[in-house]
């Protein structure tokens, strides 16, 4: 064991020989992460280096994490400038989630924040960190003011030709399914999260993002330009129906998104809470009124349902037989009849000790679905007026759908939602989305986002019902 320990202290001191300008390794000593500058200067392009121990078996696992930024007004990728590193601290932070994969979570890392200079003098540091079960880094333009347009970020997961992957062709919705490749001979734009394994077997890792907020879009992965350099990507202009801008406005001081990458074996990953362990604190003071809990649903065994009265007093009464908390009314309880409407279902809900969540279109011209009710999310004072109809109604939370992008734009109208359904205490539901952003610890009124092929599937298509 000590021979092991000294063999992997050695393999750690000989990236000093190559120009290694920054080392961070994770608390268990698993997982180390290097700064390189690709000319072994002090200036120029710059890149990370993940490697993973495991036994006392190296494996490289990603080769090269390409960095960099393109402001509008100036670039920070080419020639960058190393001034000057943080020394090493750890990062301890215990907190309590309500719901997800457990209950006592911990944001626990080492962290060293590097600070480069553009040839305008203009300054951009890299938070980098490593955890026991992965690495997070993030962009900083530390200056007080100004306002610019982010015309491209360079990051880029170089991945070596062998590694087998697991990848969905991006869509708005996410809801595509994924695909097992053998390389990156398949080149387009990609989902997150992207699962990879190195040829040798040793490791798995998870690519993402994390704490995503208005200061940002959502971003994608794209190998279009060359089948093993996957780059983040700002979304397409055609997405939400071409409104909002593709390219994001960011307000100085400034941070980036969170990069994150799972390492580990497979049951690490799995068992990650990395995304949200990166992600802000809880927002809500309050959050006796959060109650998780197992809802029936009509939608997917009768996509119209919801317009049958009758139907939503079977899947109310089915929740009250198995005791489960919630019954969801999906689209189109506007319309409801054969028997009742939907005064007549809350009334016979509540009687049963259920409670009922609903269904909203996100409404405006972003999507082109025109299923009812719709537009009554889209504006803050709409969401004001809605919620406190619900709120006297005993309704307790809100399914919303068809979001249709991950423009900056909609990222913000996203948290509006969010900020707007607290005040009154409502549970919430995304549908037609983005994937998990950390958001649910920001928010832990925020249930779930189906940003998947789930179990609507079962009406709109034959993958799931084959044999």
């Amino acid at each position: 064991m000590k021979f092991r320990i000294l063999v992997i202290l050695a393999f750690f001191s000989s990236f000093n020989l190559f120009a290694q300008k920054v080392t961070v390794v994770s608390p268990d000593k698993k997982i180390n992460i290097g700064l390189f500058n690709t000319k072994n200067g002090e200036s120029g392009e710059w890149y990370l280096k993940v490697s993973y121990i495991n036994n006392g078996k190296i494996t490289e696992a990603i080769p090269q994490i390409m960095l960099g930024l393109s402001r509008a007004d100036q670039d920070f990728s080419k020639e960058l400038k190393y001034l000057k590193n943080s020394k090493v601290t750890s990062i301890n932070e215990n907190y309590t989630a309500l719901h997800g994969k457990r209950t006592n979570c911990s944001n626990s890392a080492n962290e060293t924040v590097v600070a480069f200079e553009n040839p305008g003098k203009a300054k951009m540091n890299l938070f980098i960190r490593a955890y026991n079960d992965g690495i997070a880094f993030r962009y900083e333009f530390p200056e007080k003011s100004g306002s610019f347009v982010m015309n491209d970020e360079l990051t880029t997961y170089v991945i070596a030709d062998s590694t087998r992957r697991w990848l969905e062709k991006f869509n708005p919705a996410n809801e595509a399914l994924y695909t097992s490749m053998k390389d990156g001979s398949i080149q387009q734009d990609w989902a997150y999260p992207a699962l990879f394994n190195t040829q040798d077997n040793a490791c798995w890792y998870l690519i993402h993002e994390a704490d995503l907020n208005r200061n940002y879009c959502g971003t994608k992965l794209s190998n279009a330009a060359d089948k093993n350099k996957y780059k983040t990507t700002f979304p397409d202009q055609w997405n939400g129906r071409g409104l909002g801008e593709s390219k994001p406005t960011i307000t100085l001081p400034w941070k980036s998104t969170w990069r994150v990458v799972m390492i580990g074996s497979l049951a690490d990953i799995v068992e990650s809470t990395l995304v949200d362990d990166v992600s802000s604190p809880s927002v809500v003071a309050n959050t006796d009124w959060i109650k998780p809990g197992i809802v029936s649903w009509n939608y997917w065994s009768s996509n119209h349902g919801t317009k049958d009265y009758k139907t939503v007093c079977e899947f109310a009464d089915l929740a009250a037989s198995m005791g489960w908390p919630y019954t969801l009314l999906d689209w189109e309880w506007d319309a409801m009849g054969n028997g009742g409407n939907l005064e007549d279902a809350l009334k016979y809900i509540h009687s049963l000790g259920v409670k009922p969540l609903m269904w909203y279109n996100s409404g405006g011209n972003h999507t082109w679905v025109s299923s009812t009710p719709k537009d009554r999310m889209l504006t803050h004072e709409n969401r004001m007026e809605e919620f406190a109809k619900l709120k006297k109604m005993g309704v307790a939370g809100v399914k919303i759908d068809f979001f249709e992008s991950e423009k900056q734009d909609m990222i913000a109208y996203y948290l509006d939602i969010l900020e707007d359904a607290a005040k009154f205490e409502m549970l919430v539901y995304f549908h037609g989305c983005l994937v998990p952003r950390g958001w649910a610890r920001t928010y832990p009124h925020l249930m779930t986002y189906e940003g998947v092929r789930g179990a609507e599937w079962y009406n709109n298509g034959p993958e799931f019902t084959t044999t």
